[in-house]
């Protein structure tokens, strides 16, 4: 393809980068990622549950992980704060008889005092206060979070110069922020692992999907950077960038 070829790909790849709840079946086959973290998230949160316990989701998205774990939903609650995901998780969740309820602060979390046994969170806002405040009593807290380094090489490689947008996210510091709210820390892991796209329009939709981490990136603004790119998947038949994730058990 020409250089005006590859610009019309890349524009309708941006144009179609919107998703229903966190889906990103649109890449599927064309990216990878998170396949050989070091630890699984689902199972050690199956470990920490049995059926009498009570279960809240915080930032679930579209509740696709949690309804997959199939806790009774009588003992299931979840919070989401992105506008889109509210109206899914709203529409899905209660008639399922799962507690929902909106929420944009992850300070103000909108339950009840030690309401919760297991409260998990998976790359979304949390405040380890508020979440000592949540649980009862030997209650676990587990989330597996989006470090602070995350895609660094990825958007550094179209918007140079940007600033990190969570750079507080780092196991270091999260930990120490948990054992300041009180808790004891069971697990602590922190990984760098590869995410590759195997053509630069998967990297475009991705791009345009993770705003915060790439933001005012368009294929206008960026072009002469996607041609870049295009030239490393035409010699190496795929872009490399480095996730960072961190994984955090603490108890009551």
């Amino acid at each position: 393809m020409d250089s005006g070829e590859y610009k019309a790909l890349w524009k309708r790849e941006e144009q179609a980068a919107h998703i229903h709840g966190w889906d990103f079946s649109h890449i599927r086959g064309r990216y990878e990622a998170e396949s050989d973290l070091p630890w699984n998230y689902r199972e050690i949160v199956r470990e920490h549950l049995n059926d009498g316990l009570e279960l809240l989701d915080c930032d679930t998205g579209g509740g696709e992980f949690l309804l997959s774990l199939r806790h009774p939903y009588g003992k299931t609650s979840a919070t989401e704060g992105y506008p889109p995901n509210v109206r899914l998780c709203a529409e899905k969740l209660p008639p399922l008889g799962i507690r929902f309820q909106e929420c944009r602060d992850p300070s103000k979390v909108p339950f009840e005092n030690e309401a919760f046994d297991v409260v998990i969170n998976r790359h979304g806002s949390f405040d380890a206060g508020e979440a000592f405040r949540l649980l009862r009593q030997n209650g676990i807290f587990i989330t597996e979070q989006v470090g602070a380094d995350n895609d660094r090489d990825l958007v550094e490689a179209v918007l140079p110069g940007i600033s990190r947008p969570f750079p507080h996210l780092t196991l270091e510091k999260q930990r120490g922020a948990f054992e300041a709210a009180g808790f004891q820390i069971l697990r602590a892991e922190e990984a760098y692992r590869p995410i590759t796209f195997c053509d630069v329009g998967a990297f475009v939709w991705f791009a345009r999907i993770i705003e915060w981490e790439f933001p005012g990136f368009s294929v206008d603004r960026c072009l002469e950077r996607l041609f870049h790119l295009q030239e490393t998947v035409d010699r190496h038949g795929k872009i490399q960038g480095t996730l960072h994730r961190f994984l955090i058990v603490a108890g009551k």
